[in-house]
């Protein structure tokens, strides 16, 4: 499945209970043979309709993918006949609803801002680090940070499109700074209901679209004042909508989702 062009590999095992751990190297194959940047398993839950455990495709696991819980939602909505549905991650139970047409939103929760929870290795002011990083004469600065149940740093550039941004997104995501590493996003705002978004995520590299790194974006442009509460996030698989709802602090995303099809995996036990 994809949402906005955010690929995941999505393996039910409800009715056959998968490993808390797969081998890394076992991930890796499988992204090599169907090229994702997220493997999604979905488990039992006994508090929530089900658990969605989370490996990015150099096969560590993580604890939110926005896109990703609207994909599995999708595809449990579809096999329920449901409107609603309520998705357990290491993040937290996530809400995801559906929209007209193909579109999802799912309400991440609310942002983490402290330095302690990004986490950075040093105290920092979140809405600008005092943090650099350069890359053939190319340099960035003071990002934003946010954790959206993984972390983000969010830089704001004048011309997206002229940036080297796998190189810089490498630098940036193994940077001493970061000790849990970190999702680098490069936004240009080009008003305050729009964003264009590209994001190199730890872990699988530049990605068509990021659906926490959206969230991240978005409220990081507001803290920065250079957005409002909710903007239209364009990345380049396609369009995110994110709104910080302003009455109870949490950040919701919608956008689409889209089957890709099937595929038999050999047994993993």
């Amino acid at each position: 499945m994809n949402g906005a062009g955010n690929a995941f590999l999505l393996v039910d095992a409800r009715g056959n209970p998968a490993p808390t751990r797969i081998a890394a190297s076992r991930i890796r194959e499988w992204a090599r043979r169907w090229p994702f940047d997220q493997l999604l398993v979905l488990e039992t839950s006994d508090r929530a309709d089900v658990f969605m455990r989370i490996w990015n495709a150099d096969g560590d696991e993580v604890g939110a993918c926005g896109n990703g819980t609207r994909a599995a939602a999708w595809q449990m909505m579809v096999e329920t006949g449901r409107h609603e549905m309520a998705i357990d991650t290491r993040a937290g139970v996530l809400l995801a609803g559906r929209k007209p047409g193909r579109e999802v939103s799912v309400d991440m929760g609310v942002p983490r801002l402290d330095w302690r929870d990004i986490p950075l290795a040093r105290p920092m002011d979140t809405i600008s680090l005092d943090f650099r990083a350069e890359v053939d004469g190319v340099r960035i600065e003071n990002p934003g940070a946010v954790n959206m149940g993984n972390p983000h740093a969010v830089f704001f550039v004048r011309d997206l499109e002229a940036l080297p941004v796998a190189a810089l997104g490498r630098e940036v995501e193994f940077d001493p700074v970061f000790p849990e590493r970190v999702n680098a996003g490069f936004a240009q705002i080009h008003d305050p209901e729009h964003i264009r978004l590209r994001v190199w995520e730890r872990g699988a590299g530049l990605t068509p679209a990021c659906g926490t790194g959206a969230c991240a974006a978005l409220v990081a442009a507001h803290r920065r004042g250079l957005a409002g509460r909710s903007a239209r996030i364009s990345a380049d698989g396609g369009e995110l909508f994110v709104e910080w709802r302003e009455s109870d602090g949490h950040v919701i995303l919608t956008g689409p989702v889209e089957d890709e099809g099937e595929i038999e995996l050999e047994p993993w036990h």
